[in-house]
């Protein structure tokens, strides 16, 4: 089948409008694949669940009956050890779950605030 003459000019500037529409609205426009989308609402529900058991970690560091020594146990870590102190406190691990979340008590320490007096 032979095309028209005159329709070429129209079937060129349709394929390189819809080009120019796809590469601006992935790059610009905000739009996503599905898949990504799906993983930026995974990492969104998680920080989600994990800002709202911050409260709970930080009522188990209030309940504790050894909370003085584990909080100067914390302090005394290193930066990037106070995460581990805190796991291993047991106050980042929820009832039924296998063990601590580290992002949990990531933010748990900030929580404490464990540099005030």
């Amino acid at each position: 089948m032979t095309t028209p003459e005159w329709l070429k000019p129209g079937i060129y500037g349709a394929l390189l409008g819809a080009a120019f529409v796809g590469i601006v609205g992935f790059s610009w426009g905000g739009w996503v694949t599905g898949s990504n989308a799906e993983k930026m609402a995974s990492e969104m529900a998680e920080d989600r669940v994990i800002a709202a058991l911050v409260p709970f970690c930080l009522d188990m560091s209030r309940t504790d009956v050894e909370r003085t020594a584990k909080l100067e146990t914390i302090r005394e870590a290193t930066s990037f050890r106070r995460r581990d102190a805190v796991m291993d406190s047991g106050w980042a691990t929820m009832p039924g779950s296998e063990g601590p979340n580290r992002e949990l008590a990531q933010a748990c320490i900030e929580g404490l605030d464990l540099d005030a007096s």
